[in-house]
């Protein structure tokens, strides 16, 4: 099953959980610590483990803890990217298109943002070659082929945003505990593509 096809079938719970982690991934971006990004967004995920859960006060807090974190430097798409994620997270959790909505931009700025960060150059050729993201996320089969000719942080990246919505669509509690894992295992590898492209542009 495709990417898009996972994100058309979640449900309202997957598809905020799925958003969630994407931004979760790509907060290194907007400044602060592992710490500093866990203690932001802990209760954010913790909503999503109660029907009932208080979204909108977190995600508050959450723009304005990150909101007093180091600027992006102009130009830098990737930041910007992560910051539209944050600032578009719907206020609530009671409308299911509009959560849909902003699960699906976050599916396309974080793989954008990690084909980003796969040419740390400004101006060098893009790894990830003609394929378009659009066409990746749509492109159903086995994942091997679906990963053929993607750059190592993208094709990484797809595989997780699959697996997050592959452990969501399970029951019980496990799957939310599974993808904040990935998310923060995600994390670390774009914390670790940002210290790259630091050392290459000095």
């Amino acid at each position: 099953m495709s990417l898009v096809e996972l994100i058309v079938r979640a449900d309202e719970r997957g598809l905020a959980a799925s958003g969630l982690a994407c931004l979760d991934r790509c907060v290194p971006l907007l400044g602060g610590t592992d710490t500093e990004a866990d203690d932001v967004l802990r209760p954010l995920w913790g909503a999503l483990t109660d029907e009932g859960g208080d979204w909108g006060g977190p995600l508050e807090r959450a723009r304005t803890a990150l909101a007093a974190a180091a600027p992006a430097a102009p130009g830098d798409e990737a930041a910007l990217l992560a910051r539209r994620m944050l600032d578009e997270a719907p206020p609530g959790r009671t409308s299911a298109a509009a959560v849909r909505e902003w699960a699906d931009a976050c599916s396309v700025a974080s793989l954008r943002i990690h084909r980003l960060l796969d040419r740390p150059e400004d101006g060098a050729p893009d790894p990830a070659g003609p394929r378009d993201l659009d066409a990746v996320r749509r492109a159903p089969g086995p994942a091997g082929a679906r990963l053929q000719g993607l750059s190592p942080l993208v094709a990484a990246e797809l595989r997780r945003q699959i697996t997050v919505l592959e452990l969501l669509a399970g029951p019980g509690p496990g799957g939310l505990r599974g993808a904040r894992d990935v998310a923060t295992e995600g994390r670390r590898v774009l914390r670790a593509a940002l210290s790259r492209r630091a050392r290459v542009r000095g």
